[in-house]
C-alpha cells in the first residue's frame, strides 16, 4: 500500500500513547452495555411485582430495549462516522446513564418502557463507537489481537457476568439497583474517554445523512426484531407475527435497492459484500442464536429445576466466563498473528458445539461437576476463542469512512441473533415440553408425581433445543472456515477472494484506521 493511500486511509506509523488507558474505559462502556443485556432479567419478576405490570405486558421490559438498540445500530455507526467516534461514544455513555436512572426511579411501567427504549437509543450510539475507536486506536498486529482478545472475552462473558451481578443486586439490595449500577460505569468510562482518548484525524465520513436508508433500515429492523420476540409470546402462524416478517422483508429489500443507488448510503454494500466480513456478520449471528437460548434455558434449569438462588445460579456460569477468558486472550490473542482467522473461529465454533452436546444430557438429578461444569467449560473456551478473531476481523480492510457501520453490523448481527436465538429456540422447548407432558401425564397418579412429569417436561424441552443449537453452531463453524478466506493479519495471504489486488493490499495493513 503507498504512503499516499495509507494517508487517506487513516492508518497512522505512530500509535496511539494512550491505547492502553483507553483500552481499559472502552472496555469498561462494552461491559456495561452487554451487562444490561442480561442483568435486568433477573431484576425483572421483582420489579413487575412493585410496578404492577402485568404478564401480557413485562416482555416489554426487554422489548423495549431490543427494539431501539436493533433497530438504531446502523444509525448509530454512521452517527460515529459522521460526528466523531470520541464525541459520540461519550455523548452515548452520558445518555445510557440518565436512561438508567430513571429506569431505577420508575414508578409504574410506562416510566420503565420509556426508559429502557431511551437506554436502547444510548445504547445504539455508544456500541459501534466503542468497537471503531478500539480499531483506530491499535494499529499493531500483536496488540491488536490482545485488546480485541480483551473485549472478545467481554462481548461474550458479560452477559454471564450479568447473571451474578443481577442476582446479588436483587437478592441483597433490591432491582432498581440493577438500574443504578450502570451509573458509575457510565461516568467513569465518560471522563475517562475524554481525558485519554484521541482520535485519529482524517477517518470521519462527512457526506450527507442517507435519510431514506436511516428510516428503512430502522424500521426494518425494528419489524424484524419484534417479529421474533412476539412469534416468542403469540406463536409463528400469529396474523402480526407474519405480518411482521413480510413487513421486514419488505423494507430491508428496498434499503438494500436504495443503499446500491444513493451516493452517499447509509451501509454501503461493499462491507457487506466482501466475503471475509460477510462470513463473518454471518457465522457470529448464528452462533449468538446459540448462545442466547443457552442461558435463557441454563438460568430457567438451575432455578427452577435444581432450585439455585439468583446468585448461586450467576456463580454457576463462572465456568463458562473462565472459559470465554481463557479463549479470547490466551488461545485466540496469541494465535491470531500466526494462523488464519478461519482456522480459530472454525473449530472454536466445534468446541463450542461439543460443550452443547454435553449439555444435551440434562435431567432432573444431573451432576452439576459431571455434565455441567465441562459443558460450560468447553462452551465458554469454544466461543472465546472464535469471538477474538471475529471481532477484530469485521473491522480490518475497512475503509476509513465506513468505520462507524461495518462496527455497527458487528452489533447488528449479534442484537438480532440473540432476538431469533430467544425466540425460536424458546419455541422448540416450549414444543418439546407440551408434547413430553401430554405424552406422560396420563401415568402420574398423584399430585407429586405429576409435578415430576411437568419437570421431566421442561428439561425434555431444554435438551431439545440445545440440540438444535448444536446444529446452529456446527453450520457456524462451516460458514467460517468455507467464507473466511483471509490470512493472518499481516501475512498478506488473501485467497480466491476476487477482490484484486485493491483488496489484498488493504489485508496486508495490520489496522485499517477508522
Amino acid at each position: 500500500m503507498s504512503q499516499s493511500a495509507v494517508k487517506a486511509s487513516g492508518v497512522t506509523d505512530a500509535p496511539d500513547a494512550g491505547r492502553w488507558k483507553a483500552l481499559v474505559f472502552i472496555a469498561l462502556a462494552q461491559l456495561m452495555v452487554v451487562l444490561d443485556a442480561t442483568i435486568v432479567n433477573i431484576a425483572l419478576p421483582s420489579a413487575q411485582q412493585d410496578l404492577g405490570i402485568s404478564d401480557g405486558n413485562r416482555q416489554w421490559v426487554v422489548t423495549a430495549y431490543a427494539l431501539a438498540f436493533g433497530g438504531l445500530l446502523l444509525f448509530g455507526g454512521r452517527i460515529a462516522d459522521l460526528w466523531g467516534r470520541k464525541r459520540t461514544f461519550v455523548t452515548g455513555l452520558a445518555g445510557f446513564a440518565v436512561a438508567s436512572a430513571l429506569g431505577g426511579a420508575a414508578t409504574n411501567e410506562a416510566m420503565m418502557f420509556g426508559s429502557r427504549a431511551l437506554q436502547g437509543v444510548f445504547g445504539a450510539l455508544l456500541a459501534p463507537a466503542a468497537l471503531s475507536l478500539l480499531a483506530v486506536m491499535f494499529t499493531d498486529a500483536k496488540e491488536r489481537a490482545k485488546a480485541f482478545g480483551i473485549y472478545g472475552a467481554i462481548a461474550g462473558g458479560g452477559g454471564a457476568v450479568g447473571l451474578i451481578l443481577g442476582g446479588f443486586l436483587t437478592e441483597y439490595l433490591n432491582w432498581r439497583w440493577t438500574f443504578f449500577v450502570n451509573i458509575p460505569f457510565a461516568i467513569v468510562a465518560a471522563a475517562g474517554a475524554y481525558l485519554v482518548i484521541r482520535e485519529p484525524k482524517g477517518g470521519r465520513n462527512r457526506s450527507p445523512l442517507d435519510i431514506p436508508g436511516v428510516i428503512l433500515s430502522t424500521l426494518g429492523l425494528v419489524a424484524l426484531v419484534y417479529g421474533f420476540t412476539r412469534a416468542e409470546s403469540n406463536g409463528w402462524s400469529d396474523a402480526l407475527t407474519i405480518g411482521m416478517f413480510v413487513g421486514s422483508a419488505v423494507l430491508l429489500l428496498a434499503f438494500v435497492i436504495v443503499e446500491s443507488k444513493v451516493k452517499a448510503p447509509l451501509l454501503p454494500l461493499r462491507v457487506i459484500t466482501e466475503r471475509n466480513r460477510g462470513g463473518i456478520y454471518l457465522s457470529l449471528g448464528l452462533a449468538i442464536i446459540a448462545m442466547f437460548g443457552l442461558f435463557l434455558f441454563l438460568t430457567y434449569y438451575l432455578q427452577i429445576v435444581k432450585g439455585y438462588t439468583p446468585v448461586k445460579t450467576g456463580f454457576a456460569f463462572l465456568p463458562m466466563i473462565a472459559g470465554m477468558i481463557t479463549g479470547s486472550t490466551q488461545i485466540g490473542a496469541r494465535l491470531m498473528t500466526r494462523v488464519a482467522p478461519r482456522l480459530l473461529m472454525g473449530p472454536g465454533f466445534l468446541v463450542a458445539a461439543v460443550g452443547m452436546l454435553f449439555l444435551t444430557q440434562l435431567e432432573i438429578n444431573t451432576s452439576y461437576a459431571g455434565v455441567l461444569l465441562p459443558g460450560m467449560l468447553l462452551l465458554g473456551l469454544g466461543m472465546g476463542t472464535a469471538f477474538m478473531p471475529a471481532m477484530s476481523m469485521a473491522t480490518m480492510g475497512v475503509e476509513a469512512r465506513d468505520a462507524g457501520v461495518a462496527s455497527a453490523m458487528v452489533n447488528t448481527s449479534q442484537q438480532v441473533g440473540g432476538a431469533i436465538g430467544t425466540a425460536l429456540l424458546n419455541t422448540i422447548a416450549a414444543s418439546a415440553t407440551t408434547s413430553y407432558i401430554a405424552d406422560h401425564m396420563g401415568g402420574a397418579a398423584s399430585r407429586s408425581q405429576q409435578q415430576l412429569v411437568q419437570l421431566e417436561g421442561q428439561v425434555q424441552g431444554y435438551t431439545s433445543a440445545i440440540w438444535f443449537a448444536v446444529g446452529i453452531l456446527v453450520v457456524a463453524a462451516a460458514i467460517a472456515l468455507t467464507l473466511i478466506n483471509a490470512g493472518r493479519p499481516g501475512s498478506g495471504a488473501v485467497t480466491g477472494s476476487g477482490a484484486g489486488d485493491e483488496a489484498e493490499d488493504e489485508l496486508r495493513v495490520p489496522v485499517v484506521a477508522h
